[in-house]
């Protein structure tokens, strides 16, 4: 085995030559034993010429092993050898070959578990460091790229402890070698700015180029706290989702090496100041709070005592719990002693973690052992809470943030191609702000832009609705019927027969015609009436008490209602919503990648969306009305596909519904306004309103001189005022006919006036289906209920 590696710029050798330069000083000395001592050292040095021009092998080092104790006595005191930490080594190795017996022992406490290297270096990082410290030595360059350097060992309690090495390098001596390169100025300015370039490196330097001649004396000092709190810092401040739990792991191991306690487990409650109780991190699955010991929540006075409490909320101080077991058996009805003793601590900390007054969250310490965590060590903690309350105030600022960007995001969410719009007009009210004065925002207004707008609208939905709220009250009340007839049996009361005749009232009532408050007052009539009898019914024999335990069974367990009709009504409508907004979603993205523009979509009984299209929105100078053709088409062929995927669904779902379509064309630009009331935009001026107008009514127009709604299933209707409109669409039309998505059947329809609005006209072509049976078949609406009948 060779000291030095081949594939490093140095060719390490073991010598004493500077050593004994030092002891030729001493030969002249004053004090008789120092010149005894010199002449021995120098004696073995005219013995073992070997010690100067260096030993290449470890071989070659223990043969002389007793010589180089002798030679380095001076430098490894007997009297410090339990007290000092202190190597004999070479630079960039870890070839140890003298050291103290305080090393020796924590080597041997390490039980051979540990890697005597250095943590923070990579064998690149170490090339280059040797090729600066020539640069240093032989060329005069100035070439600072020393880091600490720490060697990580663990203790007898399995603590990792950290050991900081300084080195005295005053003992060594480099020369080139015949590999050596004689380095230019240019050289040594293009290694300075090429630092990570280790090919370049070892072109200038290459391996064994140069010869290292001596030792170094590596002196070490137990840093374990000050590198566990720089750890400490970088985890805290890391603040990676994704790991949170395995940082809070690392956390607990710095605090187990501060505090030189391997069994001390970590916990944290956060503070709810709103209700004034302690919670769980929501972010982690990993860190448990022993104040809660797996509740929820738990109010203040529930969780800590009095005495704890004013230590945390009051005074800011640590609250130190010495002996669990002592403390509880003084005090068994104190909640905070009867929780730790619950889960086996013996000693506790507990400190507040506090940002500018108020308190976040209380950081717990507690040990299995009783005395470990105590008042005194304890004070460790003012070095670690600054750290703390920095993640935990970063923490739940981001956790504020992300509620924030929620809200947004499902209430009022800004679309990304207006996002820009609303930065710029914050950033000059922060900058004004930020010079003192006190602005608002201003109105968001984009100019000269064109709206589109299209609906599928669930058709008769408002008939339906009532229809299933019908069949559920005659239900219900049939039900309730049958109980009361029961009842009149056991106990043949005049008032029974008289709550029947008052449901046959309500029954006849509901089959003629459904009114607006009809459900209500049947729901009060149930409330105050009927419930109270069933109570008395229930008493009154047991298989009246099991028609009322069969009748309740028939109820939802929210509404006490049977809510089995409008569950398919809803459930429908709810399925219906969201196959038709995840499509339109799905092909919204393609349409931005197409060219930028605005988007919203609502659910109502059905879907609507909104869209503009201009210059002031995309921000640039790029608008063309080609953009907005290829929008249009692309509209409508969108409306062709979620027709087609309505009705590929609807065999699927509880209630037999049927969608109609409707895109509303405008010709001019306009200009929307974001109204921040209502956190939506709209129409911009009196007579921008017109499309509003028409968008709220135009689906419920008839055509004129006709009862027959403009609006019709298994069509698509275009609704247009321009004659250049008509022709623009019919194109569209024309050219999705020949892909076999529009049926050869248009008509073209003049709408009945609308409050206001005259002239309007509309396009109405069949969509052509694709079933999944036959996909590669095309129907009609009338075609595809038979198909899908069949």
């Amino acid at each position: 085995m060779q000291l030095s590696d081949d594939n490093f710029p140095l060719n390490i050798k073991i010598g004493f030559g500077k050593l004994f330069e030092q002891y030729k000083e001493h030969i002249n000395s004053e004090d008789p034993l120092v010149q005894e001592r010199a002449k021995a050292v120098l004696e073995l040095s005219k013995k073992h010429p070997e010690l100067v021009s260096g030993l290449e092998t470890p071989e070659e080092v223990e043969r002389l092993k007793p010589q180089i104790d002798f030679i380095l006595s001076d430098l490894f005191a007997p009297v410090l050898q339990q007290n000092e930490i202190k190597v004999a080594t070479i630079p960039f190795r870890n070839y140890i070959f003298k050291s103290t017996k305080r090393f020796e022992n924590i080597l041997k406490n390490a039980e051979g578990n540990y890697d005597l290297s250095f943590t923070n270096f990579t064998a690149d990082e170490f090339y280059v460091m040797a090729c600066s410290v020539i640069l240093g030595a032989h060329y005069g360059k100035r070439m600072d790229s020393r880091r600490p350097f720490h060697f990580a060992i663990p203790d007898a309690n399995k603590i990792t402890r950290n050991y900081r090495v300084l080195y005295n390098g005053d003992f060594i001596e480099m020369k080139p070698t015949d590999r050596a390169v004689d380095l230019t100025e240019d050289d040594i300015a293009e290694l300075i700015d090429n630092f990570d370039d280790i090919d370049l490196w070892k072109s200038k330097f290459p391996p064994q180029s140069w010869e290292f001649n001596g030792f170094v004396i590596g002196n070490m000092y137990d840093a374990t706290v000050d590198v566990a709190l720089s750890d400490l810092k970088a985890t805290l401040l890391r603040q990676n989702d994704e790991k949170a739990d395995e940082d809070i792991e690392e956390f607990e191991k710095i605090l187990q090496a501060i505090f030189n306690l391997p069994e001390i487990k970590m916990g944290f409650a956060v503070y709810n100041e709103e209700e004034h109780q302690f919670e769980p991190i929501p972010q982690s699955k990993n860190i448990n709070s022993f104040l809660l010991n797996g509740e929820m929540s738990a109010s203040c006075d529930r969780a800590l005592c009095p005495h704890s409490y004013e230590s945390l909320f009051v005074t800011n101080e640590y609250y130190c719990v010495s002996d669990v077991d002592k403390f509880h058996k003084l005090y068994p009805k104190n909640p905070l002693y009867k929780k730790l003793k619950q889960q086996h601590a013996g000693s506790a900390i507990l400190a507040a973690v506090r940002d500018e007054g108020k308190v976040l969250g209380v950081l717990e310490l507690v040990s299995p052992n009783p005395q470990e965590l105590n008042t005194v060590n304890a004070n460790k903690l003012n070095d670690i809470m600054p750290y703390v309350i920095d993640s935990v105030r970063s923490s739940k600022r981001r956790e504020e943030n992300e509620i924030e960007l929620l809200i947004q995001h499902e209430c009022t969410s800004i679309h990304p191609s207006v996002h820009w719009k609303f930065v710029q007009e914050s950033k000059r009210v922060l900058a004004k702000r930020y010079a003192g004065e006190e602005v608002g925002f201003r109105q968001i207004v984009f100019e000269n832009v064109y709206p589109l707008f299209g609906q599928i609208d669930i058709k008769g939905s408002s008939t339906a609705r009532n229809h299933a709220i019908q069949a559920d009250l005659i239900l219900q009340l049939a039900a309730i019927k049958d109980v009361i007839k029961l009842g009149f049996e056991a106990e043949p009361l005049p008032v029974y027969e008289q709550f029947i005749h008052r449901i046959d009232t309500y029954l006849e009532l509901i089959h003629k015609d459904l009114k607006v408050d009809s459900e209500q007052r049947i729901r009060a009539f149930i409330q105050d009436d009927i419930k109270p009898l069933f109570e008395h019914f229930d008493k009154l024999s047991p298989s009246l008490s099991k028609a009322i335990a069969n009748y309740r069974e028939q109820l939802d367990p929210n509404l006490k209602l049977i809510y089995k009709h409008r569950k398919d009504y809803d459930d429908s409508i709810t399925l219906i919503n969201k196959k038709m907004s995840e499509l339109l979603d799905k092909k919204q993205q393609k349409a931005q990648a197409m060219y930028p523009h605005y988007f919203e979509r609502f659910k109502t009984d059905g879907v609507e969306h909104n869209m503009y299209i201009g210059e002031s929105i995309t921000k640039r100078d790029s608008f063309n009305k080609v953009y907005l053709y290829n929008l249009r088409l692309w509209q409508l062929q969108v409306m062709c596909e979620m027709e087609n995927a309505y009705y590929n669904m609807k065999p699927k779902l509880p209630l037999d519904l049927d969608v109609t379509s409707m895109i509303l064309v405008f010709n001019a630009a306009l200009s929307v306004r974001f109204r921040m009331d209502e956190k939506r935009f709209d129409v911009d001026g009196t007579y921008n309103a017109r499309y509003e107008v028409v968008k709220k009514r135009v689906d419920k127009a008839y055509i004129k001189g006709t009862d027959q709604r403009v609006t019709e299933k298994g069509k698509i209707t275009i609704v247009y005022s321009q004659k250049s409109d008509e022709r623009e669409y019919l194109r569209y039309i024309q050219f999705l006919q020949s892909k076999n998505v529009l049926s050869d059947q248009v008509e073209i329809v003049q709408l009945e006036d609308l409050q206001g609005v005259t002239g309007l006209k509309a396009i109405r072509v069949d969509v052509l289906y694709k079933t999944k049976k036959n996909d590669k078949q095309f129907y009609t609406y009338q075609d595809l209920m038979k198909e899908i009948g069949n």
